[in-house]
C-alpha cells in the first residue's frame, strides 16, 4: 500500500468507477516485462487534466460529525477523513518538476496548491486563507498525487511476492491504454490485485485501481477522466492571493515532509514483508489530537488493546498505550503485531 508520510494520514486516495475495459481496443501485444520498461521510460513532463475521486472503502458517513479538537491538527484529521469518505474532482497542471497546480473543486469552494520554482502556495477559498512557503534550493515540496506517482510506488515495490500479468486493454480519458495487473502471492493481505493503466502512446500511467480481497468492484482507484499532453500556460503557476485573504508564512521546517524536531532517523518500524507488512508509529510521534478526535471515534470500534479503524484495504489500530499500527492485513494480524507476537 502507499506509504504513510505523516501519522495523521491513515489512508490515501479515493475511488472512481472501474477503468473502461473494452475488447474492441486493439493494441500491439506487449509482455509484462515490455510494459514495465515502457512505463519506466515515459518522458511526459507536462500535462493538464481532470482526476475524479470517490471513496468506497467501507467507512461510515462522517459528514455530520464535528468537534475535532486541536486547532490545525484537528482540522488535518477532519480533512483526511473527509477525503477518504467523500467525492472530489481535481484539476491538475504540471510542467516539469518545479511547476505544478492542483485545484480540488468542492461544491461551493476550491482548494489550490500551486508551486512555481521555490514558491509554494496553499489556498482555501471557503475560509479565504492562504499559506506561503519559500523553499531552499534543492528542497522537496508536496507533490501532486497523480496516477503516475501512485503507480511508481507500486512498480518500485514489485518483488517475488507479486505476479505481474497483462490485462485487457482499456480506454482512459479517451486514450487507448494497456493494463498491467499486479497480483499478490500472499494470502494474508487485504489486496486482491492492483491494475495500472498505461497510455499506449507515451507509457504514462493514467489510472490505478485496487481490488480488495473478496470484492467484485475496485475499492480504490485514481484515474484521469480528461487529459491533455500540451504544455500548460505559464500563468497557471503564478499565484496572487485574492483581496481579503489571510496569508500565513510557513517556516522551512513546516514545509518538510518529515518531522525535523527529532535527531537521526524516524523511529517508525516495519514488520513483515511485501503486501502484508505492518507499519508501527510510536506513541511519541502520534499527535494526541488524532486519538482524541471525535471523527476517529465515530469511524472506529473498540477492540482488545485499542481502537480499530477498518476499511476494505487498510486496517488501522490505535493501541491503548498510544501507538498506531496499520497495514493491508487483518485486524488479528495488527493486534498480534501490537502485542509483539
Amino acid at each position: 500500500m502507499p506509504a504513510v508520510v505523516v501519522p495523521a494520514v491513515i489512508v490515501v486516495g479515493a475511488v472512481i468507477a472501474p477503468l473502461q475495459a473494452s475488447a474492441v481496443i486493439v493494441l500491439p501485444e506487449k509482455t509484462p516485462e515490455e510494459l514495465l520498461e515502457f512505463a519506466s521510460s515515459s518522458e511526459v513532463r507536462a500535462l493538464s487534466g481532470t482526476i475524479e475521486q470517490n471513496s468506497r472503502l467501507g467507512l461510515p458517513d462522517l459528514s455530520g460529525v464535528t468537534g475535532s479538537p486541536g486547532g490545525s491538527e484537528g482540522a488535518d484529521i477532519a480533512s483526511t477523513l473527509e477525503l477518504v469518505t467523500g467525492s472530489h474532482t481535481a484539476r491538475v497542471y504540471l510542467n516539469g518538476p518545479t511547476n505544478a497546480r492542483i485545484q480540488v473543486l468542492d461544491q461551493l469552494a476550491e482548494r489550490n496548491i500551486v508551486r512555481s520554482g521555490g514558491d509554494v502556495w496553499f489556498y482555501d477559498s471557503e475560509d479565504r486563507t492562504a499559506s506561503h512557503a519559500t523553499l531552499p534550493a534543492g528542497a522537496e515540496a508536496p507533490r501532486v498525487q497523480t496516477p503516475e506517482r501512485l503507480a511508481d510506488r507500486f512498480l518500485a515495490s514489485i518483488d517475488q511476492t507479486t505476479e505481474v500479468t497483462v490485462g485487457t486493454n482499456a480506454q482512459v480519458a479517451g486514450r487507448p491504454a494497456y493494463q498491467l495487473v499486479l497480483t499478490p502471492l500472499d494470502d494474508d493481505t487485504l489486496v486482491a490485485s492492483v491494475t495500472i493503466a498505461i497510455d499506449s502512446e507515451t507509457g504514462l500511467a493514467v489510472g490505478v485501481e485496487i481490488l480488495a480481497s473478496g470484492g467484485t468492484a475496485p475499492a480504490f482507484a485514481l484515474a484521469f477522466t480528461e487529459l491533455s499532453l500540451a504544455t500548460p500556460d505559464a500563468g497557471l503557476f503564478a499565484f496572487t492571493p485574492p483581496p481579503g485573504t489571510t496569508v500565513t508564512e510557513l517556516t522551512e521546517a513546516e514545509t518538510r515532509e518529515e518531522p525535523t524536531d527529532r535527531p537521526g532517523k524516524s523511529s517508525h518500524s516495519v514488520s513483515g514483508e511485501g503486501w502484508s507488512s505492518i507499519l508501527e508509529i510510536p506513541a511519541s510521534e502520534v499527535p494526541s489530537e488524532f486519538a482524541a478526535s471525535p471523527l476517529l471515534a465515530s469511524a472506529s470500534q473498540e477492540v482488545s488493546g485499542g481502537r480499530l479503524l477498518s476499511t476494505a484495504l487498510v486496517n488501522v489500530l490505535v493501541t491503548d498505550d498510544g501507538r498506531l499500527l496499520l497495514g493491508s492485513v487483518t485486524a488479528d494480524r495488527l493486534q498480534d503485531a501490537a502485542a509483539g507476537l
